[in-house]
């Protein structure tokens, strides 16, 4: 998905249940409501296929904003090699705590390829975490969506659109709508047919009518992208 603006966005502050996390949660029934609040998006949900997001598990939320930190602004190949040896300098897995981060040199992992503020963001992250601002996986899982951008936002180099992804691909919470994202609003544009991309405040609005299936209706204006004919020619518009 394409990076976007930091601009914040009202989010969700209700927790979802276990039963509607994504994919799993996503059934017939949710899919029907979708279809039927929304025709066009069904029809592109049919030209589609099932919806099929891939929920990547995490060992912590510190783990994984470090990555993503790590990963803005470089090809994926790039940015995994440069997160692999940092990883190799700071421990892999469960030994990536914030206290080993801390403890490396700062020039250690300049050297590891981290740019002066990646690595400033980093070290920002790992004393955050040590307030308590950077949750558990335990917390994270018990805290809304809202509360997780409040309290993760606060971190250097990280922005709504960073936490939004962690919400979505990987704690799997079903109602997030990430209204900067390019691809998200490129996607919109196509689908509904519009001559220019949505604004972002337009896009939240309209997107209220796909509540609590906002994380869906997201992934499926990614891939409306992909597609070699837009749904929104003649389908409706926004």
């Amino acid at each position: 998905m394409p990076a976007a603006t930091a601009r914040a966005v009202p989010t969700t502050d209700a927790l979802p249940s276990a039963d509607s996390l994504l994919p799993e949660g996503f059934t017939p029934a949710a899919r029907k409501k979708l279809v039927k609040a929304d025709p066009t998006l069904g029809a592109l949900m049919k030209q589609v296929g099932p919806f099929s997001m891939k929920v990547n598990s995490i060992q912590s939320p510190f783990l994984a904003l470090a990555e993503s930190i790590v990963y803005q602004q470089l090809t994926g190949k790039a940015a995994a090699t440069i997160f692999g040896r940092v990883c190799e300098r700071v421990g892999k897995g469960r030994r990536f705590t914030p206290e080993a981060l801390l403890a490396h040199p700062v020039e250690g992992l300049r050297e590891a390829g981290l740019s002066g503020a990646k690595t400033a963001a980093l070290r920002d992250l790992a004393a955050k975490a040590l307030e308590g601002e950077v949750p558990t996986l335990a917390r994270a899982k018990r805290m809304s969506d809202a509360e997780l951008v409040e309290h993760l936002t606060k971190v250097r180099g990280i922005g709504q659109w960073t936490v939004e992804m962690l919400l979505m691909f990987r704690l799997g919470r079903p109602d997030v709508l990430p209204v900067d994202d390019y691809g998200v609003r490129k996607g919109f544009m196509r689908t509904y047919g519009l001559d220019e991309m949505p604004r972002s405040k337009d896009l939240l609005a309209y997107g209220e009518r796909w509540r609590p299936w906002r994380s869906v209706a997201s992934w499926y204006m990614w891939r409306a992208l992909e597609l070699d004919k837009p749904v929104g020619s003649g389908g409706g518009r926004a």
